[in-house]
């Protein structure tokens, strides 16, 4: 079951002058950034309330964030649901037809567990399913 929108994720080209632009110029909390090395990514995160919104900034040519930023020159990416039981959610899709990227979960950052919906089951929008990590 889908619990909330958990953080709006956005493809950047320079990660240091973004971060600069969304703490000081809108005025965000700043929460950190962090290596997703699995992803390829650096991501850093921003709070508003009980949602985050995370920027993603390639590590490598091959990066499916590079791959993106080429094709759209970045912008909006995903947008991730929190759910309770990801595998759980993951089952409850396909039996609904819903197309999956990922049929099992795979870590993300704060040590979550993650997965994506295929954009095309949901008119273009690319969703992530996040269950909260340890962060111990």
């Amino acid at each position: 079951m889908i619990k909330k929108i958990d953080h709006i994720a956005i493809a950047v080209k320079n990660l240091a002058e973004e971060i600069t632009r969304y703490r000081d110029v809108l005025g965000l909390e700043y929460l950190g950034s962090e290596v997703v090395a699995s992803q390829k990514v650096t991501v850093a995160f921003f709070k508003i309330n009980d949602v985050l919104i995370e920027l993603l900034e390639p590590l490598t040519p091959d990066s499916p964030i590079s791959q993106f930023i080429e094709k759209k020159g970045g912008g909006l990416h995903h947008l991730a649901l929190e759910v309770e039981d990801i595998q759980g959610e993951i089952n409850r899709l396909q039996e609904k037809n819903v197309h999956m990227l990922d049929k099992e979960p795979r870590s993300g950052a704060h040590h979550a567990r993650i997965a994506f919906v295929h954009p095309k089951s949901f008119s273009g929008v690319l969703f992530e399913l996040k269950q909260q990590g340890d962060e111990s």
